[in-house]
């Protein structure tokens, strides 16, 4: 896009044993899988902001004051023993969801196999919250609210001299470099401290910090941790309440280092972490939200990443909803309106702003790809439908029919705070525009959820995808292929992996054999990266796509371990090359 820049345990909430009221020099009590994996950083970081000015690391007297009454409010309200298993540095922080540190780019010695030519000379990338080891929270944390940490794995070339090299760098947001100038965490979170009395005391701490200059939530409040996209020559780091940061993978060292928040070309505050590229004409198409009206808007850029077209508020959404993921057709744009909603005043009963509503029925809502305003906008009702990740979307019967397949969540109150009592179903829902109607149907009875498609067939017509299986999720103990022409008939599932015990994986990724069209939709491979919790060891895999057992092709042995993480994506050679 063009844009101009600006510089084992948590699922299944174990005895936490003895407690220990957490500070920063405490990390390695969260680490309990220590090893030779954990290398130290050698990359200095720069403290700097626009590329301009830097931000100073003396601490001025309001700044101590405001920290001494963040530990004041936290020495008062903070019980151990009473925090909820969802938000317990203890619990989340565990096994291989403990923090690591930044690894420089390391040469991995083991490759079992052959890597695909398909992948020689492209990177790997997968995003995910790790809190930054030396500066962990000192009170409860959940598992969505660490720092956005990017593991790169660049493959050797086609024409080899050069092993894989792997590196995992934090990404620079606003956040990490204010947190790093003040050596503790003293951004509000949402998900964990934002409730209650006391989050209201935080809260006004923080607005303290704003006049006295100490923070500037204008230049972001995200961490980058959920996702990645790659568009017109730039790697964004993505999450859903800030604007994407900028990275730059280096094709000859496979190093990251962080180019600097969008600035320009967006007048959103915020974009979703799953925009969707139209593989046919480029198009890019995007939205924002939050808890003021409008609560949605959809916005869409042209294949040489320009902004197109006017944003769109959507006013048809009657409250502020949790829309993490939506899906595009070769026509419409399709967003859900689940029962997970923001409701600050909640923060008051000393409940989450973020929580579910169960009397609330889910819709679908279809607006025209280039609609200039939400008049046109069509909700559908769809009881016991929350759809928060979309697997793909298409048209059939000549535009008359939309069709969309996704998870399913279900039981939603424990959305964001069980996760072990989640189970996830992948189903098709069919909507009838002419008659309004719409049908569902059960792909899966399994419990699958981060499924992913050939990105060529994205917003049309496609047979399979690949979903990884929760053991809960997002912890995943294998990998099935769902075939959507057994729809109706049936279980779905045509082909699967399992890791085996103590085994997990990750989001999995398809990858062409080959770029175009020609080919078999299925004629590919699927990667990973995955760890096995009794040996301590990460390795990176590589499966063929079309085989019955998702036959493992290559594995590459990684220098330590990767923690357990959201989403991902392969760079072609050429994307890096084209790098701007």
């Amino acid at each position: 896009m063009d844009y101009r820049l600006s510089s084992s345990s948590l699922f299944h909430f174990p005895s936490p044993g003895n407690r220990i009221f957490l500070k920063q020099s405490q990390v390695l009590a969260f680490q309990n899988q220590p090893s030779h994996q954990d290398h130290p950083t050698t990359k200095k970081k720069s403290i700097s902001i626009n590329k301009g000015g830097s931000i100073s690391r003396n601490r001025s007297l309001a700044a101590v004051f405001c920290d001494a009454l963040d530990d004041l409010i936290t020495r008062h309200s903070f019980d151990p023993d009473a925090l909820h298993p969802s938000v317990d540095p203890h619990r989340v922080l565990r096994g291989n969801f403990a923090p690591v540190s930044e690894l420089p780019p390391t040469p991995c010695r083991v490759v079992r196999g052959t890597i695909p030519s398909a992948l020689a000379g492209g990177a790997y990338i997968r995003n995910g919250p790790n809190p930054n080891p030396q500066y962990l929270p000192s009170g409860a944390h959940h598992l969505f609210e660490g720092d956005g940490m990017l593991h790169s794995l660049l493959l050797p070339s086609s024409e080899g001299g050069r092993a894989a090299i792997f590196s995992s760098r934090f990404v620079e947001t606003y956040k990490y470099l204010v947190t790093a100038k003040s050596r503790q965490a003293i951004f509000l979170s949402v998900f964990s401290g934002l409730c209650g009395f006391t989050g209201i005391a935080r809260a006004l701490v923080f607005f303290f910090r704003f006049l006295t200059m100490q923070v500037d939530p204008t230049k972001g409040i995200g961490l980058a941790n959920t996702s990645l996209q790659f568009s017109n020559g730039r790697l964004h780091a993505l999450c859903e309440y800030d604007l994407p940061y900028v990275v730059r993978l280096s094709p000859e060292d496979g190093d990251i280092s962080t180019v600097g928040r969008i600035e320009n070309n967006v007048s959103t505050k915020s974009t979703t972490a799953h925009p969707k590229t139209d593989p046919v004409t480029g198009e890019t198409f995007s939205f924002s939200y939050g808890p003021i009206q409008p609560y949605v808007t959809y916005s869409r850029y042209d294949c040489d990443g320009k902004k197109s077209g006017p944003d769109v508020p959507i006013f048809s959404f009657k409250e502020p909803s949790f829309v993490h993921d939506f899906a595009i057709t070769e026509h419409y744009a399709v967003f859900p309106d689940i029962q997970i909603v923001m409701k600050p005043a909640e923060i008051v009963r000393g409940r989450r702003m973020i929580g579910p509503d169960l009397e609330k029925v889910p819709r679908l809502g279809l607006l025209p790809r280039y609609a200039t305003s939400d008049s046109e906008m069509r909700w559908f009702d769809v009881p016991g439908f929350n759809m928060v990740h979309v697997v793909n979307a298409w048209e059939e019967e000549g535009g008359e029919v939309v069709v969309i397949v996704a998870p399913n969540v279900s039981p939603i109150e424990n959305a964001i705070d069980r996760f072990d009592l989640l189970h996830v179903s992948v189903e098709m829902a069919r909507i009838e525009l002419k008659s309004g109607s719409v049908s569902r149907t059960l792909l899966s009875a399994e419990n699958l959820d981060f499924g992913l498609i050939h990105r060529g067939y994205s917003g049309r017509k496609s047979r399979y995808a690949y979903l990884g299986v929760g053991d809960p999720m997002p912890k995943i103990r294998g990998v099935v292929k769902v075939d959507f022409e057994l729809a109706g008939r049936g279980e779905c599932v045509v082909a699967r992996r399992e890791f085996g015990v103590g085994c997990f994986g990750g989001e999995p990724f398809f990858v062409p054999a080959s770029e175009g069209s020609g080919g078999e939709e299925d004629d590919g491979y699927v990667v990973s990266y995955l760890h096995d919790e009794g040996k301590g060891e990460s390795s990176f895999v590589v499966m063929d796509a079309r085989s019955p057992e998702l036959e493992v092709v290559a594995e590459v042995v990684l220098p330590r371990r990767v923690p357990y993480g959201f989403h991902g994506l392969i760079v072609t050679e050429a994307e890096l090359l084209s790098q701007q």
